[in-house]
């Protein structure tokens, strides 16, 4: 895993269950790090990425994008106008964003991208080998490479959303919730409430879906922890502030 974000209790996590952690400093080099690692120990590398858009029946019934609409089918605005989901493998956006045009529905798809990934490059300039030279520091999502499950044509929108707003929004969240969510729920949640923030100015009504990715219990020593933010050259207070005052209805966020 990249050396740049491993949460210490997942590392231990991992560790009390017999494993061990090889730390590759260059983000982009996991891959061949973990190759090499299989190869030389007699081990199988375990490819999560190569197949996950395919693992998911799209079409059929029983998946995360026929359970969202099922959801919400009582809602006043039964069809969302946005599905607002970060991508790790592609995977679930690839269900999401097929499911929507398989269904024929008005619904967009707005992918949340963390600072340090190669995702919104490949959608924005369609380079799909495009690269990223740092590992995300956010746990879960963001990929120093393209990876082939990512499917940028059946995505409406992309935004790289700042680790500081990604954190605080999962702060000012985890406040409204009364429990802990991780940095790709943070991720979501600002890009729906930029999302939020653009169709309240233009006059807009409808729904907006998004999900809670992780749990935040494994993060108390690091994105919870107010010395490891500070270590990291952060400052939260701004992005937390502006959350708050659009959330309570007097604020905006600038659209991206």
């Amino acid at each position: 895993m990249p050396s740049c974000r491993p949460a210490p209790r997942r590392v231990q996590e991992i560790e009390r269950q017999g494993g061990e952690c090889h730390l590759v400093a260059d983000g982009k080099g996991i891959y061949a790090a973990a190759e090499e690692l299989a190869g030389r120990l007699g081990g199988v590398y375990m490819d999560q990425f190569t197949y996950a858009e395919r693992a998911t029946d799209w079409r059929g019934n029983n998946n995360i994008a026929e359970s969202v609409f099922e959801q919400v089918s009582r809602e006043e605005h039964p069809v969302p106008a946005w599905i607002v989901m970060s991508a790790g493998t592609g995977g679930t956006t690839a269900t999401l964003g097929r499911y929507i045009r398989y269904k024929r529905l008005a619904t967009r798809l707005c992918v949340a991208d963390a600072e340090y990934s190669a995702f919104f490059e490949a959608f924005d300039t369609g380079n799909m080998a495009a690269t990223c030279d740092r590992g995300s520091r956010i746990e879960g999502i963001g990929r120093p490479r393209v990876e082939p499950s990512f499917i940028p044509k059946v995505i409406d929108h992309m935004m790289r959303v700042p680790d500081e707003a990604a954190l605080a929004a999962m702060r000012v969240l985890s406040r409204r919730l009364g429990r802990r969510v991780g940095g790709s729920t943070g991720t979501n949640f600002f890009a729906l409430c930029t999302i939020a923030s653009r169709m309240t100015a233009l006059g807009d009504k409808g729904s907006l879906v998004t999900l809670i990715c992780d749990s935040g219990e494994r993060y108390g020593h690091t994105y919870y922890s107010d010395a490891w933010i500070t270590a990291q050259g952060f400052n939260l207070a701004p992005h937390e502030r502006r959350l708050e005052a659009f959330l309570e209805g007097s604020g905006s966020l600038d659209a991206a």
